[in-house]
């Protein structure tokens, strides 16, 4: 999997990253609007929760440490990313109970052209994305940018808006992450992870 060279964060360093930037009052890539800003600093708030109250399942536990042979997780995304903020900390909760089964790296879509244009989702950039790959490269599966019910969600609110603007859809998709605590997601991955196990 080629990854271009641009920054590449474990998950620590990410969240130290993210931190940073807040601090400083910016967010990544080349946009530095004022509500990609606010975003960033609303995700950290989030993923600061998250790493608190998310508790994994003992099935996917279970799952992740049986990983019969060493996974690369690469992930796609930016740090104004909604979804990422809140997906991506189960993520390394898996990476921390996998013991030493799963290599989680961070990579910015916008450094990586390339690899993201290999993952579209409906020919479009969307983040996050998560890809793993064996010791020999091969791809085993992507998951991503967000659970199916959030996908068909915003599908459903795009072919059908009924009056709702973009803000009203973000508050209905934030909702419902609030309200799954993460248990659709965690069942998304254990089929993935027994797919290949098995």
């Amino acid at each position: 999997m080629l990854i271009n060279s641009g920054q590449v964060f474990n998950y620590n360093q990410f969240m130290a990253w993210l931190a940073d930037l807040v601090h400083s009052g910016k967010t990544s890539g080349s946009n530095q609007s004022i509500a990609l800003i606010e975003f960033t600093a609303l995700n950290l708030k989030r993923m600061e929760r998250l790493n608190k109250t998310i508790l994994l399942e003992p099935a996917l536990i279970n799952a992740v440490k049986k990983i019969q042979s060493p996974q690369t997780w690469t992930l796609l995304t930016e740090a104004w990313c909604g979804d990422s903020a809140q997906t991506l900390p189960l993520i390394a909760k898996l990476e921390n109970a996998a013991e030493g089964n799963i290599n989680l790296q961070i990579v910015l879509r916008d450094e990586q052209p390339e690899l993201m244009d290999g993952n579209l989702t409906d020919m479009s950039r969307s983040i996050p994305i998560l890809i793993s790959h064996d010791a020999s490269g091969k791809k085993l599966f992507k998951w991503g940018p967000r659970p199916s019910p959030a996908q068909q969600l915003l599908v459903s609110w795009k072919s059908s808006p009924g009056g709702k603007t973009w803000n009203d859809f973000e508050k209905e998709l934030h909702t419902w992450y609030a309200r799954d605590k993460t248990r659709t997601m965690q069942q998304e991955f254990l089929q993935l992870i027994q797919n290949v196990n098995y």
